[in-house]
């Protein structure tokens, strides 16, 4: 392990405008490469992956935004990497990005990260898992077992396993991969059974912040996300009319879409405090972040739900890209663990706290 593992450069502090100016590329970036036409197309592929538009997004710096700037990245910090993230979620991007964010910070120096030529998929195990159903272990200098619902396994170069002892790289050629059947094709899971080697990358006290940054990343994916969905389903409202009017002036749509704009609207404040917080390394970022979890979450299926009620008919359509925000809603709850396990969670973080 090297010294900047154990003492990283603090991140980059980028003005309003430099902010503004990032997020501006990143919607242009993604209007012009991430249609609705280009997400059916990459999800209908085999690997759900489009190397085009991950080498566009490389070439953004969006890929290595938050690897420090001595390993070749952006430098860049959870704030960030959120108002990033809350633009993927509106268009369902489908590359790996919570991933990167993840390995990022647990071995920032891995080589071929920032330029995206290496791809890393994080498998937590041990006390750091979410399903309870590995068997991993790391013993008598190898890495054995199984990982199980792994994101972007499928398509990476480097599995990152983070386990109670530590953090091991593991070369995919050292893996055995199995693609899973999912619910949301926009972002693929897979088992990965390992028999290798232990390479430690890292010790075991980076994956809490590892865990966090992924945490908040997804918070604003989801925040995106609903927002989008809340979008398309207000213009639906004013557009679609019954009985001479539109739908959206009858008072039982009106009150549902209120409802949903609070969501929405708390969704995107959770998911930005919480980044705010953990840039900032606030003594409190710990029940932020666990709030935006299961705030985030929980809003990104409401709005996607009652969404496609308020569409009615065409939103269960597979024409209709409803049901695909719902999807992303649905596999995104589940992803680092259920609401109530965040729940938990925020509750012993304000225990600690006084």
């Amino acid at each position: 392990m090297t010294d900047t593992l154990l003492r990283p450069a603090p991140p980059a502090a980028l003005t309003h405008e430099e902010r503004s100016a990032l997020i501006d590329s990143v919607r242009r970036l993604l209007a012009d490469r991430c249609t609705e036409g280009d997400v059916r197309r990459i999800i209908d592929s085999d690997s759900g992956h489009d190397p085009a538009l991950w080498r566009a997004l490389v070439d953004l710096g969006i890929a290595g935004l938050t690897v420090p700037e001595a390993h070749g990245g952006a430098g860049l910090g959870a704030t960030e990497l959120e108002l990033v993230m809350e633009e993927a979620g509106a268009v369902l991007l489908p590359a790996p990005l919570v991933s990167a964010a993840i390995a990022a910070t647990l071995v920032p120096d891995l080589d071929g990260l920032a330029t995206g030529e290496r791809i890393a998929a994080v498998a937590f195990t041990g006390r750091h898992g979410w399903t309870g159903r590995d068997t991993v272990t790391v013993a008598g200098g190898r890495v054995t077992g199984t990982a199980r619902f792994v994101a972007d396994a499928a398509i990476a170069d480097t599995i990152l396993v983070a386990a109670d002892e530590g953090v091991f790289a593991v070369e995919v050629a050292d893996a055995r991969i199995t693609p899973l059947p999912v619910f949301d094709r926009t972002r693929r899971m897979a088992d990965v059974a390992i028999d290798a080697p232990a390479r430690q990358v890292a010790d075991a006290g980076v994956i809490a912040k590892a865990r966090d940054i992924g945490v908040v990343a997804l918070a604003g994916e989801q925040a995106g996300g609903a927002r989008r969905m809340l979008e398309m389903t207000v213009a639906y409202a004013r557009d679609r009319h019954q009985f001479g009017r539109a739908i959206g002036s009858f008072q039982a749509i009106k009150h549902m879409a209120a409802d949903l704009l609070l969501e929405s609207e708390s969704a995107t404040s959770a998911a930005r405090d919480a980044a705010r917080q953990l840039a900032d390394g606030s003594t409190t970022a710990d029940a932020a972040v666990a709030l935006a979890a299961f705030a985030c979450a929980d809003a990104f299926v409401r709005v996607a739900k009652d969404g496609i009620q308020m569409h009615g008919g065409i939103a269960f359509t597979w024409d209709h890209p409803a049901h695909l925000y719902l999807r992303r809603a649905r596999s995104g709850a589940q992803l680092f663990g259920d609401s109530d396990r965040w729940r938990d969670r925020y509750l012993a973080a304000l225990e600690a706290q006084a």
